[in-house]
């Protein structure tokens, strides 16, 4: 069995991977649950009016969709269309768990993304837009036909789907789009961080014969990739509220200290989950900050 680090050795609190409900748990990529389901908190923060708002059913129905069975759909599909690519990846050794086959994951991928279809008739126009784009992009980042991944540009231009929950919350709660440059801005920002996630992939996908962005590129013309597409976020945001753009304007400033640094790629990049919460905890705080006080 592979050893998934601190998280499986924090006690019986979380399940193991030897159990059908673990391997799902740790399938689903817990580290990553708040990268669908932060967005759908902070775009909610934002459309809301009032405190009531932010708690109202469907706020709620989203947030608890895009936490874990959101997660389940999209991993789960990446991990079935990846299967042979994965045996060559290290960060299934000690991260993550390798597919396994059997019918439990494809039975699991179908239920989550049923799940998701309930929300449908109570969504509003607005929000089935995004909504609907989130599993096109979800399924075909992976799944043929289109399959995004192994397509460079494509792949990091497809990613914005990490953004459409947010959108789609926002959408939902206000009956209509977030500003356009905060659109824009968020999905470039989901560009950066998807390329920037596969700087440590770069000789696995390049073994496996997988083309990417960052298999094109090479490292560091990666980093610079990320450092000017992160750039390019920060200003839409700060098109949008200058507050916003100076705190989106930490990430390309990472993105070159960690490439003028000698901490390793892959080390760094498990940071981001405790820096991408942090990040989105100080935008959801500026909302209610302005909700309650402005």
């Amino acid at each position: 069995m592979t050893d998934l680090g601190l998280e499986k050795r924090l006690g019986s609190a979380l399940p193991s991977e030897e159990s059908s409900l673990g391997y799902l748990f740790w399938l689903s990529r817990p580290r990553f649950w708040l990268y669908l389901a932060g967005p759908v908190i902070v775009g909610v923060a934002y459309a809301a009016d009032s405190p009531a708002e932010l708690f109202s059913p469907l706020a709620v129905a989203l947030f608890a969709y895009f936490l874990i069975p959101a997660n389940v759909y999209l991993y789960g599909i990446n991990d079935v269309f990846d299967a042979d690519i994965d045996e060559l990846n290290p960060k299934k050794d000690d991260k993550e768990v390798r597919y396994e086959g059997g019918p439990l994951v494809i039975l699991s991928v179908f239920a989550a993304g049923a799940i998701g279809l309930v929300l449908i008739p109570f969504l509003g126009p607005a929000a089935l837009v995004p909504f609907g784009l989130f599993y096109l992009f979800a399924t075909e980042y992976s799944a043929p036909p289109f399959r995004f991944k192994t397509t460079p540009v494509l792949d990091s231009v497809s990613n914005g789907l990490y953004a459409l929950p947010g959108i789609a919350a926002y959408a939902a709660v206000a009956g209509t789009y977030p500003p356009a440059a905060a659109m824009a801005g968020g999905w470039l920002w989901t560009m950066a961080m998807h390329t920037f996630s596969a700087i440590p992939d770069i000789e696995p996908d390049r073994e496996a014969g997988i083309r990417t962005t960052a298999t094109l590129l090479g490292k560091e013309r990666t980093y610079a990739y990320c450092a000017l597409v992160w750039l390019a976020g920060a200003i839409a945001f700060g098109l949008v509220h200058p507050f916003l753009g100076g705190v989106l304007g930490v990430y390309p400033l990472l993105a070159i200290a960690i490439a003028r640094s000698e901490v390793a790629v892959d080390r760094a990049y498990w940071w981001f989950p405790v820096i991408n919460t942090v990040v989105g905890a100080v935008l959801t705080m500026a909302a209610l900050w302005v909700m309650l006080y402005a």
